[in-house]
């Protein structure tokens, strides 16, 4: 390796810190006999390292520092010491307050110290000194010499200096062991090469050109100082969204590029919006507990205008205007009123059906967010998950055009093979589940539930039937593929690792 092109390329901060570098220094002791902060000496150790001119060995040791206590005894001396030297005959406890200036807890421990040393007697209110005082003002303290010392590794500590400070740990905020990383620094025969060649040649290199140097032509005769654009340097994590929500705004995007404007709302709904508004039967098994996640508090919320609730009310009941029978059971709106994490974004799209006018239709929508069920979680399923939801409100739509959206949908998020089998769903008739095959577990997965709005939805909603187009695909367990991820629950363990170094959406 050529000397003289290593010395060259050396950046002003490496040139600083070598003269302070010793086998065995240790990182704060170099930044303190340098002058430089910490992170600075860092810096340049791990330029130096990679160069190949240092060796940084990391070694976790149990440091013994002083708390803010600490500190302020080593200024002021220990309470006990100037409680002693405060102590002139009998004194009362009050009297002690206002000689000493220390506070209630700190006369407290003080009192129970030095009865325990012999050095005092309590009798109510009143403390005298003994003739054990005197000695051991004289002695001083040992608690003193080990706060002068620290901070310290416990290790260089001895017995008695140990037993000490764990007697002080016990008292608020003196010290505290605390386990810390120490860098220390091992010069290669390189680093002394160049430590010695600095020593003989004076370096100095102009670090970058300026506007006042190429008027003044005052870099002539001056060395540039050289860039090594090979050499290996840190890792540097740049700040970015969470993956899942790198693929969440793909998504979204595909759904805007597509003419769908966007739907939002709560994740506490009411079961009426959630279930009743779905015509869900109010004795379904999807809302059982064991499905479900109900609120406590508030456990009940209000029912929309008179109107809807009505319509939706008389769909259950005996069908309504839909044509349909209904459920044929008495409908409760208290039942309606219960407050549930949301199942599905679908409760959005009831909303957004309810608040449509004529002028508005033909019409797109899509809604991405969190929904919650009640489930037992394994490889592919969540009692938390991302939902997309789209409806289209176009009295021309068909299923042929519901599927072809699926399949476009699918097709962008990077799955070629998409499959459809029939369904059924207590809102849709026809209704669909779309299906990818996942390449990475060999096997098909469910990911669309999809169909056309029953009238039993759309007439009680919108005030007529229009066919309306519905989808919610789950988009978390379409994006493991791409990730090499084979278990949803990986998605969100917050692995700092994972996040730093897994790859950017870049479909």
């Amino acid at each position: 390796m050529d000397l003289q092109k290593i010395l060259e390329g050396l950046s002003p901060i490496e040139r600083n810190v070598l003269p302070f570098l010793k086998d065995g220094a240790e990182l704060r002791d170099i930044s303190k006999t340098s002058g430089f902060k910490e992170i600075e000496v860092m810096r340049a150790l791990q330029w130096l390292e990679n160069k190949g001119a240092v060796k940084v060995r990391t070694t976790p040791k149990e440091i013994v520092e002083l708390g803010e206590n600490g500190k302020t005894y080593l200024k002021n001396g220990l309470p006990e010491k100037r409680f002693l030297n405060s102590l002139r005959g009998r004194m009362t406890i009050e009297e002690m307050k206002r000689a000493t200036h220390l506070d209630d807890n700190e006369i407290r421990i003080c009192m129970g110290l030095l009865k325990a040393r012999y050095a005092i007697t309590v009798m109510g209110t009143a403390i005298e000194p003994t003739h054990e005082r005197a000695r051991l003002l004289k002695d001083g303290f040992p608690e003193e010499d080990v706060i002068r010392k620290l901070p310290q590794p416990l290790e260089a500590l001895n017995e008695n200096e140990k037993s000490i400070v764990n007697r002080l740990m016990k008292r608020r905020d003196i010290v505290s062991k605390n386990e810390v990383k120490l860098k220390h620094v091992e010069l290669t025969d390189l680093g002394k090469a160049i430590m010695n060649e600095m020593k003989n040649k004076k370096v100095d290199f102009i670090e970058k050109l300026t506007p006042s140097m190429l008027r003044e032509k005052s870099w002539e005769g001056k060395k540039f100082r050289r860039y090594d654009v090979e050499i290996n340097v840190p890792k540097v994590f740049g700040g970015r969204r969470h993956f899942v929500n790198q693929a969440v705004e793909y998504a979204r995007r595909i759904w805007l590029d597509l003419g769908f404007k966007e739907m939002s709302g709560p994740m506490l709904q009411t079961s009426f919006w959630n279930f009743d508004a779905l015509f869900t039967a109010q004795d379904h098994p999807v809302r059982d507990l064991q499905d479900t996640f109900f609120i406590k508090n508030p456990k009940k919320g209000l029912l929309p205008a008179s109107g809807i609730t009505k319509r939706v009310k008389d769909a259950h009941e005996n069908g309504g205007d839909t044509g349909s029978k209904g459920w044929g059971y008495k409908w409760d709106g208290e039942n309606a009123k219960l407050n549930v994490m949301r199942t599905h974004t679908t409760c959005l799209s009831a909303r957004t059906i309810a608040s449509l006018k004529r002028e508005d239709i033909p019409a797109k929508y899509f809604a991405v967010g969190k929904c919650f069920r009640n489930e037992t979680m394994d490889w592919s399923h969540l009692f938390e998950f991302n939902q997309f939801e789209g409806i289209v409100v176009d009295p021309d739509a068909n299923f042929e055009h519901l599927l072809g959206y699926l399949k476009n949908f699918a097709r962008k998020i990077g799955f070629t093979e998409v499959r459809f089998r029939p369904a059924h769903f207590p809102y849709t008739e026809p209704s669909v589940e779309g299906e990818v095959f996942d390449p990475v577990h060999k096997q098909w997965i469910e990911v669309f539930a999809a169909g056309i709005f029953r009238p039993e939805v759309v007439v009680p909603l919108l005030g007529k039937d229009i066919p309306v187009l519905a989808w919610g695909p789950g988009l978390d367990r379409m994006i493991l593929s791409y990730y090499n991820i084979t278990d949803l629950r990986e998605l969100y363990k917050n692995d700092l690792k994972q996040l730093r170094e897994i790859k950017m959406w870049l479909r």
